[in-house]
């Protein structure tokens, strides 16, 4: 909760790199990359009550709430769609979300142990977001936001003491002796102290979030849309078969072999064994181990 402490205006960022945002529609709520728009801000109200420390609403630009509805998101899967909405009665707890801090970013639950998700994948899980209880381990990454405070709440300044009454003449001199201007050092201190107020809000210091990975998925010919913009992930181990499991996770595709391209004679290898050193950013390619993209391999298998 301390990462909205005396926030007034936030943008959040997830897993991605993309974030969350509010559509033109008024109604839905997608993710983008542009976060210096007006949609990807989103105004910080508390929840007036005894747990006003713990449960906030997210206004969007339309004057909206971050609402979790009811309605699925696709029928058969558990995922539940997220909107922006204006109750007409009431506001209830379908806006009221409780941030969990995980170290520098924090988890959005709902009242009824949901979480805001982050969706990745090909369409129509690309760039949504919805509701729902991850179960798999891989999963988690995709509940966690990055909170980025674009406008804080000003305080405002306290009463200011009556003045003190003169002091008889003979006592000037002692009081002067000790008054501010004798100690520069109080005016520093001073100082210091509205500088210190004048930082909060700005979004903790991120550590090593891994490597960049850009993938773009092959059809069952092995070919790749050029026209289609590569999707990117933050990855943070070095092993490929870690890497096969969260591009599983990530394109809803199963049994998928990760290629790259060679630069030498631009045919696809698949990748063997480890990454390559210091969190180097990488671009490769998707596709399932029964597709012509895993049959037109080489022989023998070139490991990178």
């Amino acid at each position: 909760m301390e990462l909205f402490r005396n926030a007034k205006a936030v943008r959040l960022r997830n897993v991605h790199n993309k974030y969350l945002t509010a559509e033109e529609d008024e109604e839905s709520v997608t993710q983008d990359r542009n976060g210096s728009s007006k949609s990807a801000r989103w105004t910080v109200e508390f929840v007036d009550n005894n747990n006003a420390d713990s449960i906030i609403r997210l206004k969007s630009c339309y004057n909206k709430y971050l609402t979790a509805s009811n309605q699925p998101f696709l029928l058969g899967m558990t995922g539940r769609k997220v909107l922006q909405t204006l109750p007409q009665q009431r506001l209830d707890s379908s806006v009221e979300w409780e941030p969990i801090r995980e170290e520098n970013q924090v988890k959005l639950k709902t009242r009824y142990g949901q979480f805001l998700r982050a969706n990745g994948g090909v369409p129509p899980w690309r760039n949504s977001i919805t509701h729902d209880i991850p179960h798999r381990t891989i999963t988690q990454d995709l509940i966690l936001w990055d909170v980025d405070v674009v406008e804080i709440v000003v305080q405002s300044p306290a009463p200011k003491p009556p003045p003190p009454l003169v002091p008889p003449s003979d006592s000037i001199a002692s009081e002067e002796s000790n008054s501010p201007s004798a100690h520069p050092s109080s005016k520093s201190a001073s100082f210091s102290r509205q500088e210190s107020g004048d930082s909060l809000g700005s979004s903790p210091p991120k550590g090593d979030d891994g490597r960049l990975i850009y993938y773009s998925v092959a059809d069952e010919n092995g070919e790749i849309d050029e026209g289609v913009e590569a999707l990117c992930i933050t990855f943070k181990g070095n092993g490929v078969e870690e890497l096969t499991k969260r591009l599983e996770e990530e394109t809803g595709i199963e049994d998928i072999v990760v290629c790259t391209r060679s630069p030498l004679n631009g045919k696809l290898y698949p990748l063997h064994l480890k990454l390559p050193p210091n969190n180097a950013t990488m671009n490769v390619v998707v596709g399932q181990s029964s597709s012509k993209v895993a049959r037109s391999f080489p022989k023998p298998v070139m490991s990178l």
